[in-house]
This record gives C-alpha cells, sequence and structure tokens, in this order.
C-alpha cells in the first residue's frame, strides 16, 4: 500500500480533514496528518486566511513542505486547498514523490520551480468554486493536464469549497464519495 501525507486546508486540520484520512486509511495505506497550524481550527475561510496571514504564507507552505522529513521517499503527497500549494512544491522539490492528490486548488508547476517526468497528478475541483472554478486554477490544472496521460483533472457540478470536509457546511456527500473512488483507483495505479 501507499504513504500518503495529507496536508489540511484553511480552515486547519478538522475532523473532516481526518475522515478522509480515515478513508485512505480504510483501503490500507498510510496516511500522515499533519498539523500546520498547531492545534488551531477556524469556523470559516476568512477567520483561516486571517491566521494564515498572520504565520505568513510562505511560513504555512514551509511548513507543511517540512511535514515531509522523515517520511519515505516514494510518498504520495495530498493536499486540500491551502495544503495543494505545500504538495505541490514537495512534488517539485522532493524526489521519489510517485503522486499528487489535489483537491480543491491547483497552481501552474512553474511557480514551485516544474514537475518531474513521470509523477502522476489528479485533480478534484468543483466548477463554479470562487477559489478553482473562477480564479483560474481549474483551467492551470487543465491546461497542465492536456497531453499528459498521467494527469487527471475531475471538474464536479456545484460552487462549493472544501467540499471534501465533511466536518463543514460545504460538504458534498456525493462529490466527495466520487473524489474518493476515483482517487483510491489512482493509487492503485501508481
Amino acid at each position: 500500500m501507499t504513504d500518503i501525507l495529507l496536508i489540511h486546508h484553511i480552515q486547519g486540520l478538522t475532523p473532516g480533514v481526518l475522515a478522509l484520512a480515515d478513508a485512505f486509511r480504510a483501503a490500507g495505506h498510510t496516511v500522515h496528518t499533519p498539523d500546520l497550524f498547531e492545534g488551531r481550527t477556524f469556523g470559516s475561510i476568512d477567520e483561516g486566511a486571517g491566521y494564515a496571514r498572520s504565520v505568513g504564507f510562505d511560513e504555512v507552505r514551509a511548513r507543511g513542505v517540512a511535514s515531509a522529513d522523515g517520511l519515505p521517499d516514494d510518498l504520495v503527497v495530498a493536499g486540500i486547498s491551502l495544503g495543494a500549494m505545500a504538495a505541490q512544491q514537495l512534488v517539485a522539490t522532493r524526489p521519489g514523490v510517485r503522486g499528487a492528490l489535489l483537491y480543491e486548488a491547483f497552481a501552474g508547476p512553474e511557480n514551485f520551480g516544474g514537475w518531474p517526468d513521470g509523477v502522476a497528478l489528479q485533480v478534484h475541483g468543483m466548477a463554479d468554486d470562487e477559489f478553482f472554478g473562477l480564479e483560474g486554477d481549474r483551467e492551470a490544472a487543465e491546461a497542465f493536464a492536456a497531453g499528459r496521460p498521467e494527469a487527471e483533472v475531475f471538474v464536479y457540478a456545484g460552487d462549493a469549497h472544501l467540499f471534501v470536509d465533511s466536518s463543514l457546511p460545504a460538504y458534498d456527500a456525493d462529490a466527495t464519495r466520487l473524489v474518493l473512488d476515483r482517487s483510491l483507483a489512482f493509487l492503485d495505479r501508481l
């Protein structure tokens, strides 16, 4: 089975992030869930963003990258929204990363130093999510995946952000079930 580093979103290491990790564990994978916010969780995206601003977004991303220290080389990195940025940086800078699961965010790999050949990618987000679908993440992911058989982008109907977190109001159980099924199939192919 696979070692997965799952990096949480802007509202912190919530029960919903832990539930997603548990779903991967139930399929036999080992999942590491670092807490980049040192025990803090936030009731809204704005509150979480305020904390991340106070600490510094670069510092938060650096904490995510550092959370891979000591983990196996053939890691799969996963990130939800804000956590996807650290996951993408790990793909670019950590030799041996096998794949990336990016939920509700994607930035052009040139922002992190590129994307190594052969590293598999799966991106999931909602079409009308103000952060993923309407701020350019979707377009960047689709442009990057074009012509790359190891890269897939899945876009779901809706406008929710953080829809994979079962502890938040934006949770979409049906979409998350599809995300999980597709993510597990991705892991099986690695």
